[in-house]
């Protein structure tokens, strides 16, 4: 399993518009973040995890080869505002979106044209298919788990491919879904900042989370300029604990 870091940071990007901080002034090119998802390879098989508005710039340096789905965390643009460039790869076939309901009806609404009963040429033609957080699906002969979690008030998704975990935009993990992420290889999970947030798990709850789960190795995703540097951070994480970087690559 290849696991490609397409963008590692939150909504607004690293560098935000703007700001003239030590992160995003950084000429270090792990400070520089693009809107967090990740493409994940096995057996030929290519899995995309989200589909933000820098998806073109992502996408475009990877082989121009089938996506045979895409796993959507949920609505919010940041995650799914690339959706129409899934253009091109609809030569191949028709794209499977997979999410939850709340997702699927945002989409529903905010991009209509993509679900038309008689399409204008040149829509991307896309396959809603829903997810249940207690029912694994599979996409070829893929597994996918869904693993049900809060961002804030908001029921969303993670999902679990073989030893995989990707969970982002997380605040709290129930209880109940814990044993789905026993045994991990590699956990992907959220730590916004340093300092509290109402929606994210920041760095230090983060960790906390990485106690409890205890994977061999954890990557950490969709962090903003209030991570801090990542020279600077990297060194005090624990040993098996990295920040994540764009055009970072993952085996296992």
């Amino acid at each position: 399993m290849r696991i490609k870091f397409l963008g590692t940071g939150t909504s607004t990007g690293v560098p935000e518009i703007g700001c003239q901080c030590e992160v995003c002034t950084s000429g270090n090119i792990k400070d520089r973040r693009l809107r967090a998802s990740v493409l994940v390879s096995i057996d030929g098989i290519r899995l995309l995890i989200d589909c933000g508005p820098d998806f073109r710039e992502q996408i475009l340096p990877e082989e121009f080869a089938p996506i045979d789905g895409v796993l959507l965390t949920h609505e919010h643009y940041d995650h799914v505002g690339g959706l129409d460039d899934l253009r091109p790869f609809c030569r191949f076939a028709d794209v499977d979106i997979y999410a939850n309901n709340i997702t699927l009806d945002a989409l529903r609404k905010r991009t209509p044209y993509f679900f038309l009963e008689h399409k204008y040429p040149g829509v991307p033609a896309l396959l809603l298919h829903e997810v249940y957080k207690d029912r694994p699906f599979t996409i070829k002969n893929v597994e996918v788990q869904p693993i049900g979690v809060m961002h804030y008030k908001l029921p969303i998704l993670g999902y679990r491919i073989g030893n995989f975990a990707y969970l982002t935009d997380v605040k709290f993990i129930p209880e109940g879904e814990y044993s789905k992420l026993e045994g991990l290889d590699v956990l992907v999970i959220n730590a916004l900042r340093i300092g509290e947030h109402i929606s994210h798990l920041n760095l230090s709850q983060a960790l906390g989370e990485v106690k409890k789960i205890a994977p061999k190795k954890t990557y950490l995703i969709h962090m903003s300029h209030g991570i801090g540097l990542h020279d600077v951070v990297q060194p005090a994480l624990p040993d098996n604990v990295f920040l994540s970087y764009d055009g970072l690559e993952v085996f296992i």
